[in-house]
């Protein structure tokens, strides 16, 4: 891996937040893969998004896991890519990856909490988007 990560676009950092959450657990499942695809192939923040970097922005995540302070360097590169009007963007999406499978795993947990914090989101909002991806993922 490069000594310096490579910089990101918005919608990248939207990627490695989402990335981050569903590798969390050290096991990306199918439905958060599924969720994360769909997300880049609908919202319009995505629209003029090329949809081959997301394997190139995962490996940024991969790698970024597999070294000490990875973790604080991945969230240098998310916050200094992401403008603040997507902070809560970021979140909303994160949330929907995690309850995308049905089950929630401490480690996602804490990664929420941790992207959460680093994104200064507001509790109460945080806590607005949480119920709304909990009622998008019910099942029957």
């Amino acid at each position: 891996m490069p000594d310096t990560p490579p910089s990101m676009s918005p919608q990248d950092a939207l990627i490695a937040v989402m990335v981050a959450v569903s590798a969390s657990d050290e096991q990306m499942r199918t439905p958060e893969l599924v969720a994360i695809q769909r997300t880049v192939n609908q919202l319009p923040v995505f629209a003029s998004y090329d949809a081959d970097r997301i394997r190139q922005v995962s490996q940024t995540v991969f790698d970024l896991f597999e070294v000490e302070d990875g973790l604080d360097a991945l969230f240098g590169l998310i916050r200094d890519a992401l403008p603040e009007r997507l902070h809560e963007t970021a979140y909303a999406l994160a949330c929907d990856v995690v309850a995308a499978d049905g089950r929630l795993r401490d480690m996602e947990l804490r990664m929420l909490e941790e992207v959460r914090e680093e994104l200064a989101i507001d509790r109460l909002h945080a806590a607005a988007i949480e119920w709304g991806a909990r009622v998008r993922h019910l099942k029957p």
